[in-house]
């Protein structure tokens, strides 16, 4: 009996390294590492810890991988609450554990499984990202945001067509290596998921390619310079009372030094106001009277009041110092900046700081005032993690958004992943509308995308530092004023399609 249960525990030590190994590349194919080729085979190993196994033994491999993941993804959320990141990766890697419940009850024609497979994760992606107010963190096409050509479909599909993509590479890969090639019918399938995969990623690159070398970007279009401004304002500094008078003149300082490039607009990140606007309305005036002195519109990102309601804000003002627009964040963050049913989960606010922060109820589109053509330039500002949203940046473009600005503080998260992980986002919603997207944060990174994802220029310091160092960039960008893209007037037609797939695959195996 003794070789027996010796044999057993190998087995179960070598299924838990395919899980921890599926972990790592996954985590390896996300920034900062950004190895994102590790992600088109990622899941293979995971596919073969669970293969012949019970659906309680599936679900379960596939939860550890997922629980390894995550805290490998967003192990940054420690630095705000230790309680938050464990619940938050317990409910996280339960999507991992129903794809691999899913995968294991399923046993469809081998063939089908390229479409089916891809799609129960698409699914699954689609739920996280609006189940609970929604956590669109690290969707599996979001590992190829440098994979520029790749990342084009973006503008038909949405980002769910990536993660489509990568995950139908995956499943070939396992099937091919499962099978076994000196049965001639078994042969005939490795070679048609071969071609079928070749076919599918060459469409999709010349597809990319003619995106991006093809189709005119300039035509109908307003330029436009813009300047963000990076403060690299510390998080124990930024609501210090104290250090109002050091942040106010920090902006202003590095503000004053972009007037000689003459821009269109300047852009300040969220929530740079040290105060309450309406509270403290004398830093309010000091931003006002630097706007007047030098004659340059600018958008900055502050606290209000009104109603005895605080709302996390993006303003407008007219180089003439004017109040053009105001736009109130439409996404709140859940157990940030409030309490979902607050009377039974208010004891929250002794685990985590949380704000107490009401929604805004407008899709704000703001008008710039330029001299240039003598054309107004229209944009929208997405707070905070609101660019993680397709359907919040798709609906401003429909709205007439020619650009979209980000404006975050991501000082919370340290000197970690986390802002480029958030910077993938911002990415995919530029490729999806085919808009240039502008990002100012307080510690990075802060700087411009092109509708093709590319990521045009970044503030950093001498040493090529994106994050936690103060500086400014300035660009010059188009204000898009062509047709929308299909993604941006028809939505989440392709998830649609995905569910079809899944219907067809019940069917079958039903049958």
């Amino acid at each position: 009996m003794k070789p027996v249960i010796g044999y057993r525990l190998s087995v179960i030590e070598k299924e838990i390294f395919f899980c921890i190994l599926s972990a790592t590349l996954l985590i390896l194919s996300f920034p900062r590492f950004d190895i994102e080729f590790l992600a088109w085979f990622g899941f293979v190993p995971l596919f073969f810890a669970i293969k012949n196994k019970s659906r309680p033994k599936a679900f379960l491999f596939s939860y550890l991988t997922g629980v390894i993941f995550w805290l490998g993804i967003i192990y940054w959320l420690v630095h705000v609450t230790l309680v938050g990141l464990v619940v938050l990766v317990l409910y996280l890697a339960l999507y991992f554990g129903l794809f691999g419940l899913i995968v294991s009850t399923y046993l469809l024609p081998t063939t089908y499984y390229l479409l089916f497979i891809p799609s129960i994760w698409v699914l699954l992606e689609y739920i996280r990202s609006h189940l609970f107010t929604g956590f669109p963190w690290a969707l599996l096409g979001y590992s190829q945001y440098l994979n520029i050509p790749v990342i084009q479909i973006a503008d038909i599909s949405g980002v769910w067509g990536v993660s489509f993509l990568v995950m139908m590479v995956n499943v070939a890969i396992k099937e091919v290596l499962g099978l076994r090639f000196w049965v001639l019918g078994i042969r005939k399938k490795a070679i048609f998921m071969i071609i079928y995969c070749f076919l599918v990623i060459t469409g999709v690159i010349i597809y990319g390619y003619y995106k991006i070398y093809l189709t005119p970007n300039t035509e109908h279009q307003t330029p436009l310079k813009i300047t963000v401004i990076q403060p690299n304002i510390p998080q124990e500094l930024k609501w210090n009372p104290q250090s109002n008078n050091y942040i106010m003149q920090k902006y202003l300082d590095i503000s004053l030094r972009v007037v000689k490039d003459n821009p269109d607009l300047i852009i300040w990140p969220e929530a740079a106001l040290p105060v309450v606007l309406e509270e403290v309305p004398s830093y309010y005036e000091r931003v006002r009277d630097f706007v007047r002195g030098i004659k340059t519109p600018l958008l900055l990102g502050a606290v209000t009041r009104r109603d005895n309601l605080y709302y996390n804000s993006a303003l407008l003002v007219s180089q003439e110092a004017r109040l053009l627009s105001r736009y109130d964040k439409l996404h709140l963050v859940p157990f940030g900046e409030y309490i979902p049913l607050r009377k039974i989960l208010g004891f929250l606010e002794t685990v985590v700081p949380i704000g107490d922060f009401s929604r805004g109820t407008e899709y704000t589109v703001f008008t710039l005032p330029t001299t240039y053509y003598l054309l107004p330039t229209k944009s929208s500002v997405l707070i905070c993690f609101e660019d993680l949203f397709p359907d919040l940046s798709r609906e401003f473009v429909k709205r007439g958004a020619g650009f979209l600005i980000n404006i975050t503080n991501d000082a919370w998260f340290k000197r970690t992943s986390s802002p480029y992980q958030h910077l993938c986002a911002s990415v995919f919603r530029a490729v999806e509308n085919r808009v240039f997207l502008v990002r100012a944060a307080n510690t990075g990174v802060s700087g411009f995308i092109a509708p093709t994802g590319k990521i045009i220029s970044l503030v950093a310091d001498a040493s090529g530092n994106n994050i936690f160092v103060s500086g400014y960039k300035s660009q010059e960008i188009s204000a898009s004023k062509e047709s929308h893209s299909f993604y941006t007037r028809y939505g989440n037609i392709f998830c649609c399609a995905c569910l079809l797939f899944v219907l067809g695959g019940i069917i079958i195996f039903m049958a």
